[in-house]
């Protein structure tokens, strides 16, 4: 009889397969022309995918140009960029649009979000009202970026706070959604704002 093939060793462990990154999904909302799409593009490492389509006639006396004069396009779908913070994790950011005949998009997009950054231009504070109280009455975190656009600010933060009724424990920053640094800083609060929340919830 041939002699038996020798057992593998009890020792021996197989090799780790690849590392299969966890992804999270955090959403960019606010007003119609408010910066979204500008955002997503500053921060994403790769080219990010843009659903914009020119304004028409046919949007006229339907979306509301106030401050945004001079916008040609518009967001009809989503923005989508992809931030990898580490081979363990990838961020994947989704841009809603901000016109109301659009808003019937954002409970799907919303799906699965662990978190949200809502963009307010201080120009017209009361476009960015939906988007959180969308967040609000889903109990969803996320902090506030208020987008300076070429550094112009007439008011200040406290006086920003109380114009969109935040809860005091709601993040906000001040700056220009344009610069990547800034894009990156907007994360890194609402990560610290998660880790917070999560920190004071009771155990179960």
């Amino acid at each position: 009889m041939a002699p038996s093939a020798p057992l593998p060793s009890s020792s021996s462990s197989p090799s780790p397969g690849p590392v299969v990154p966890s992804a999270v999904k955090i959403l960019i909302a606010g007003g119609f022309g408010v910066g979204k799409t500008t955002l997503v593009g500053a921060v994403s490492e790769v080219a990010p995918l843009r659903t914009e389509e020119y304004l028409t006639r046919a949007s006229e006396g339907v979306d509301d140009l106030s401050g945004v004069d001079s916008k040609e396009t518009t967001t009809v779908a989503l923005d989508f960029g992809r931030i990898t913070v580490s081979p363990e994790l990838v961020v994947y950011l989704f841009g809603t649009p901000g016109q109301e005949r659009f808003w019937f998009m954002w409970n799907d997009l919303v799906n699965g979000a662990l978190g949200g950054i809502v963009i307010a231009d201080t120009r017209r504070l009361d476009s960015s009202f939906a988007s959180i109280d969308f967040f609000e009455s889903r109990g969803i975190p996320f902090v506030v970026a208020i987008n300076c656009f070429h550094g112009h600010n007439t008011r200040t933060s406290e006086e920003i706070r109380a114009a969109l009724d935040l809860d005091p424990q709601v993040p906000m920053l001040i700056g220009d959604v344009r610069v990547r640094a800034f894009g990156r800083e907007l994360l890194l609060a609402l990560v610290d704002h998660l880790m917070e929340l999560t920190l004071a919830a009771p155990a179960r």
